[in-house]
């Protein structure tokens, strides 16, 4: 008897490629959207109305927190308040001054290299420091975002550009290690001095900003477009709150940066 082999060979790998392509088919991954999403907001307490269990639990915290941010670091002499001042103002002064003071050890002793000067923006501070006591509440209500300081390279030409632009604001920007000369019946800029020299337009200066600016906020694009930045991650909150407890008294700042001649 006679078997045909070669045919009933060609069936069974038919079969083999059809049961193959059907695994693959029915193995096929589903893909799912979501359309709708529904919620309900649930109140924090039981159904009579009773959160007392709530505020035992968290009773303790929020002593604990109350009692951090009431601690008193120093003492300020006068209200420091950001809408006194044409060019400057006490408080730009001193945060200038703080975060130049704090800054530059630790970007000696990564970089070896120093600070020139420091830049803040006038909108970044959002509260007074109100005469007397000094706590760490105050810093968190002066500067209550989580902004870090950022050490930018600029040229002289920047630094130019960026004196130009503060004739431009008309804000009193806190600035400290700098002093921009400026004619006081065109306002236009006549000479800008960092430590004592005249700036040159080649030469590289370190400028302590915050990361908001470093990255163009406020406009100053003159940060935006340098490539030399520098994390020194160090919040410029956190800056305040060490600086304050370092000193008894803080100090009235009224020297001026902007001087119309």
């Amino acid at each position: 008897m006679m078997v045909n082999v070669k045919k009933n060979t060609t069936y069974f790998r038919y079969f083999v490629i059809l049961l193959t392509f059907s695994f693959f088919i029915s193995c096929k991954t589903g893909e799912y959207y979501n359309y709708k999403v529904e919620g309900k907001k649930i109140g924090v307490t039981d159904a009579n109305g009773d959160n007392d269990k709530i505020e035992t639990y968290i009773a303790p915290y929020r002593e604990n927190i109350t009692k951090d941010l009431d601690n008193v670091l120093a003492f300020s002499p006068e209200t420091l308040d950001k809408s006194k001042g044409k060019w400057q103002t006490t408080i730009g002064n001193l945060l200038a001054k703080v975060v130049f003071d704090l800054g530059n050890p630790i970007f000696e002793k990564r970089e070896q290299k120093r600070i020139d000067f420091c830049l803040l923006n006038h909108g970044g501070i959002r509260s007074i420091i109100p005469q007397g006591d000094v706590t760490t509440r105050t810093a968190f209500e002066v500067m209550p975002f989580e902004n870090t300081l950022i050490v930018v390279g600029l040229t002289g030409k920047k630094v130019k550009e960026m004196a130009d632009y503060f004739m431009k604001e008309n804000k009193p920007h806190p600035l400290y290690g700098i002093e921009i000369h400026v004619d006081k019946n065109t306002l236009k800029v006549k000479k800008i001095e960092i430590n004592g020299k005249e700036v040159e337009d080649d030469r590289l200066y370190y400028v302590a900003t915050n990361d908001y600016l470093a990255n163009g906020g406020d406009s100053m694009i003159f940060f935006r477009d340098s490539d030399i930045k520098f994390d020194l991650d160090y919040k410029l909150r956190n800056i305040l709150i060490d600086y304050f407890k370092k000193v008894d008294i803080l100090p009235i700042l009224t020297d001026e940066k902007i001087i119309l001649e």
